[in-house]
């Protein structure tokens, strides 16, 4: 007898191997419908599986957070199969699972373009209402190579071919098509019913420039139709709040071909900058941090030590001089190291906390760069905490303290913690891990925080707090970082005096709230349309005359104003003050302010908000007590 013990804890006994679908069916016909796939003993696997030992055993359905993935990776084969009878000849090369969707990227004799989409899309669903089973077989690498070999697929023999000679490989069939993939995936064809393609890119095979441009199509997928259909509303609203055409519109900034990845600056691009660094100046100055500054560029022996050259220097800038080579930083904390080298530090002088503003620059591929959200040069909010093992809870919960009161000043409310766990390579050994990451889990746990796990994304040199923050409209962004090193402190020298006379290696903090300055400001861009807060925005107020008759009123209101440390523009252009009030108010400034004969003779001002609220007439000194409220 086999038995099957279900989450709920009931058991159900079989004479004989059982698949995962005949256990749903004999649950009831509703599950076995709903059935996508099962997970056995925690592993994930197609319904067709048999089981043939006691196990634990859930049926995955759409309910199950699980199931989203399964369809949309489902949903890339059948992308795969549409293409192939649409095109005969291309070849399948990966199609894996993104964030919304998936993509695959195809071998043809042309590109790709947009034009196709339509056609593709609807030999997907053809093949949907065909309605094939999906079986999986397994074969040997030898086998696989040869079986995809005779059908053309040179590129997934290649895949095939770097895989270990030891190990069997699964391969899916519905109807005419076969891929190879480690599933699981949905039952049938008929599964799958909300999904949409998106776009069409160029790809390398494998990444590498010096290899053939691949056709890459996009997709999403989703477990019904009204999810479908709140994502593709979600991306017209981010179409509209795109930061790159609001930077254009209020003249923020602006990048250009020459310097791939850089941002050039405008005025009021660089009056938020200012703003947003002030701010966390000032977070500096109160918990605790001395603001420090270290060199842009710094011997690559110094890398070496750190552990980046090996874990990072391909995404590093290299320069000459003198025989020397030397490398941009990429990231702040080998230079904090250096300043807290300089003398001798006591266990009574710990926790020491630098900060710095620092400049950093990383070669990131051409194809992944987009606007400011993802450059070559960045400036981060960086801050290192040298301590004791002893002090790292109790830094790390004041950290989050900090961390959710900077990010609930910005207007976001919604926030997720993440904690990142060892990655495939790193540095030091489980036991440093272990004690690293336990670490981590006392703090959150006495900040009185829940959190997600994610095995396998955290730093080379030891594990990190991420902190995901919800935007307007639904999307999540990583922002925030805490992360404890044991690593290089020690690497570089780091020392203090114990209370036992004896030198000892520092606990090394790395954390940041904000990150890349460029990245938080575009992501404040977005969640608020433009429309940023009073505080925030680059131009506070406009002040604006109906005649000429009230224009140096409309001079003296501005001066006081700025005078009072805002920032306030006039307009006393000869055109009517209904096209200022639009103008002005498709600029986003927060505050228009309409001087007329009456105002000018009163010594008052009639304030409008961007949003149209009439707020009336006032004093100058009652819309600065106003302004300064907001």
């Amino acid at each position: 007898m086999i038995a099957i013990t279900l989450p709920d804890g009931s058991r159900r006994e079989f004479e004989n191997p059982v698949t995962v679908a005949e256990v749903a069916a004999s649950i009831g016909a509703g599950l076995a419908k709903a059935a996508l796939a099962g997970k056995v003993d925690g592993k994930l696997v197609d319904t067709s599986h048999r089981i043939d030992h006691d196990a634990e055993l859930a049926i995955v359905t759409d309910k199950s957070p699980e199931a989203l993935d399964i369809l949309r990776h489902s949903t890339a084969h059948l992308l795969a199969q549409a293409v192939q009878r649409l095109f005969p000849g291309a070849q399948v090369t990966i199609g894996p699972v993104i964030d919304n969707g998936f993509y695959y990227d195809f071998a043809y004799e042309r590109p790709f373009t947009p034009e196709d989409l339509p056609a593709i899309e609807a030999e997907m669903q053809k093949i949907v209402k065909e309605a094939h089973q999906v079986s999986r077989s397994v074969k040997s690498r030898d086998e696989a190579t040869k079986f995809f070999r005779d059908m053309g697929e040179e590129y997934k023999a290649q895949i095939i071919e770097s895989i270990p000679a030891n190990e069997e490989l699964s391969l899916y069939t519905q109807g005419e098509f076969t891929d190879l993939c480690r599933g699981p995936h949905v039952p049938s064809t008929d599964k799958l019913r909300s999904f949409k393609l998106m776009k069409v890119a160029g790809a390398y095979w494998r990444g590498d420039h010096n290899n053939q441009m691949l056709s890459r199509i996009y997709g999403t997928a989703w477990l019904n139709d009204k999810d479908l259909k709140a994502y593709l509303t979600m991306l017209e609203e981010a179409e509209k709040r795109d930061h790159r055409r609001i930077a254009k519109q209020q003249d923020l900034f602006h990048l250009q071909e020459e310097a791939p990845g850089l941002v050039f600056w405008h005025p009021k691009g660089w009056s938020v900058w200012q703003v947003v660094e002030q701010y966390m100046r000032k977070v500096y100055r109160d918990t605790g941090y001395g603001e420090v500054r270290c060199p842009q560029i710094l011997d690559v022996e110094l890398w070496k030590k750190s552990g980046h050259w090996d874990n990072y220097q391909d995404n590093m800038f290299f320069t000459e001089s003198e025989k020397r080579t030397y490398a941009l930083k990429p990231m702040n904390c080998p230079g904090h190291v250096q300043v807290f080298k300089q003398g001798l530090h006591s266990y009574r002088d710990l926790p020491i906390r630098y900060g710095e503003f620092g400049a950093c620059h990383r070669n990131e591929p051409s194809g992944a760069l987009h606007g400011i959200l993802r450059v070559r040069g960045f400036t981060q909010d960086d801050g290192h905490v040298f301590c004791t093992e002893d002090q790292i809870e109790s830094e790390v919960t004041a950290f989050h303290v900090q961390a959710m009161k900077v990010y609930a000043d910005f207007g976001f409310t919604d926030v997720q913690v993440k904690l990142a766990l060892r990655p495939e390579p790193r540095l030091g050994d489980d036991a440093t891990w272990d004690k690293a990451e336990d670490a981590l889990r006392s703090a959150l746990r006495t900040a009185g925080v829940e959190w997600e796990e994610l095995p396998g994304e955290g730093a080379f040199y030891g594990p990190k707090i991420e902190y995901h923050l919800k935007d307007a409209i639904g999307r999540t962004w990583q922002l925030g970082t805490m992360q404890v090193d044991f690593m290089m402190p020690g690497r570089l020298g780091a020392e203090y005096v114990d209370e036992h006379s004896q030198k000892r290696h520092p606990v090394m903090l790395h954390r940041a709230i904000v990150g890349s300055m460029e990245r938080f400001i575009g992501i404040l861009i977005e969640h608020h349309a433009g429309q940023f807060p009073a505080w925030l925005a680059p131009v506070q107020a406009v002040v604006m005359n109906i005649t000429d008759a009230q224009a140096e009123w409309v001079k003296e209101v501005q001066k006081t104003l700025t005078n009072q440390g805002f920032r306030v523009e006039t307009d006393l252009r000869n055109e009517k003050i209904g096209y200022k009030i639009r103008e002005h108010t498709l600029q986003r400034v927060p505050f228009l302010l309409v001087v007329g004969d009456r105002e000018r003779d009163n010594g008052m001002v009639a304030v409008r908000t961007r949003g149209g609220e009439d707020l009336g007439t006032m004093s100058v000194a009652d819309f600065v007590s106003h302004l300064r409220n907001q």
